[in-house]
């Protein structure tokens, strides 16, 4: 079995990947571990399903219209995790089939088992009680990544889990330490305080999200705050133990001890290579299992790409979508690779959306800009949906009005946020939102009145 090209992994970029080449006439093949797990991480255990669970609990707990219903929401104690999980269910059941349909359709071969390399152009599948062999005369890697997890730390899938296992676990627990204050450390943390268990967040960083808007990142820690998330900031954790049923105790460097029922540790993922056995195709992998490529997805073996979270940052489905689709073209067409303005989402509570730069390297850049901010209680939309917090910033070179950055955060930020990104993209100026009539009452809005505040 030879193939035009063979994709390893099943996620965002490997299926965009694989169905890129096969519309180009291309013979090809995905191996996933089990056809149930076909979609990856961002399927069963990660984007997909955290944010179903985030939607879940925002319904729920009728958390957006507190402030005009309030009296009719008070029944967070009970909701249970399989209130939650019901939701996910269904999502996760209907994506898998739309996949399946869509590899299905465009004739692409899908081999179940654990994935290996032999030599460059050979690999070795191990599943379902079958062992068989597979090449290919070129290969993406779109294995995805898997939580880091050190050996010090007592996992029981119970009292102490990682993103991977956060999602199974028996009851909604009345406190929960966090470890790791990165993005899904903080969308779980912010997601459970909503559902009234207490969280505290332990980070090494003197700052979370560095790469965000700092005014953005406060603004999201105050609201943090006001649902009674406590951050222990340039804290490293010494040790984390289960000292007894629903209490395990986190000890700081700093001796401090914190306890709570569970702890969640999110420090980072790794590139899910290890088991490839990357060396034999030739394969250099980077730090914590990342595999190293250039612009254009090239590993050190030419006909050997990688892309999605297996090479690392930004590590956003949306972006692997595309990173998959642009290396296919430069594999089979020759063209160079170019993702653009890329927006970021964080789905928080509330949620946040950026493109562009930050004052904070604008400055570092010695460009000169001015800002543009509308506030969302400004908004009739705003009001009218109970969700008044939050506010989009416009970021703009003053001489000639060219977009540099926006920022938002608040309800419907990852929407609005292509707006911006469009009127970047194609070279426009601030005037485009001044000039321009957005429908009232609606959240686009707020680019009008950012503008005009600009």
């Amino acid at each position: 079995m030879n193939y035009d090209l063979v994709v390893i992994g099943s996620g965002p970029s490997g299926q965009k990947g694989a169905i890129a080449a096969a519309k180009l006439g291309k013979r090809v093949a995905i191996i996933e571990r089990t056809r149930q797990k076909i979609g990856g991480v961002c399927l069963h255990s990660g984007t997909v399903p955290s944010k179903a669970m985030r939607e879940a609990i925002l319904y729920l707990t009728g958390f957006d219209q507190r402030a005009t219903y309030s009296e009719r929401y008070g029944r967070k104690s009970q909701i249970t995790m399989d209130d939650l999980r019901r939701k996910l269910e269904d999502v996760i059941t209907r994506e898998r089939n739309v996949i399946h349909d869509q590899l299905d359709r465009n004739y692409i071969d899908i081999h179940q088992g654990e994935a290996s390399f032999i030599d460059p152009h050979t690999v070795f599948i191990n599943g379902d009680g079958r062992e068989y062999q597979i090449s290919g005369d070129r290969f993406l890697i779109a294995s995805g990544t898997r939580p880091a997890r050190p050996s010090h730390i007592p996992f029981d899938r119970k009292h102490i889990f990682d993103s991977d296992e956060i999602l199974t676990i028996d009851e909604i627990p009345r406190s929960m330490i966090v470890i790791g204050g990165g993005v899904i450390g903080l969308e779980y943390a912010i997601m459970f305080a909503v559902l009234g268990v207490k969280v505290t967040v332990v980070d090494g960083r003197e700052r979370l999200l560095d790469f965000c808007d700092r005014e953005i990142i406060d603004h999201l820690m105050y609201t943090a705050r006001g649902l009674g998330i406590s951050f222990r900031l340039g804290e490293s954790v010494a040790s984390v133990e289960i000292v007894r049923e629903k209490r395990v105790v986190v000890e700081l460097e700093s001796k401090k001890r914190i306890v709570g029922e569970t702890a969640f540790f999110s420090v980072g993922r790794e590139g899910d290579t290890a088991r490839l056995d990357p060396e034999a195709a030739g394969l250099k992998i980077g730090k914590r299992g990342r595999i190293e490529v250039n612009s254009n997805y090239e590993t050190s073996v030419p006909h050997i790409f990688g892309v999605g979270d297996a090479i690392g940052f930004p590590s956003l489905a949306s972006t692997s979508m595309e990173q998959g689709r642009q290396a296919v073209n430069h594999i089979f067409r020759h063209t160079e690779c170019d993702t653009g303005n890329i927006p970021y989402g964080l789905f928080t509570i509330p949620e946040i959306a950026m493109v562009g730069k930050t004052e904070q390297q604008l400055t570092s850049e010695c460009v000169p800009f001015e800002i543009g901010v509308a506030r969302f209680e400004e908004l009739a939309k705003s009001q009218i949906k109970g969700c008044g917090d939050g506010l989009l910033k416009l970021l703009f070179e003053p001489e000639s009005g060219k977009i540099l950055g926006v920022h938002c955060i608040g309800d419907s930020a990852t929407e609005i946020i292509h707006i911006g990104q469009a009127v970047m993209t194609l070279g426009g100026t601030i005037d485009y939102f001044r000039q321009n009539v957005f429908n009232h009452p609606s959240m686009a809005e707020s680019y009008k009145v950012a503008a005009l505040d600009g």
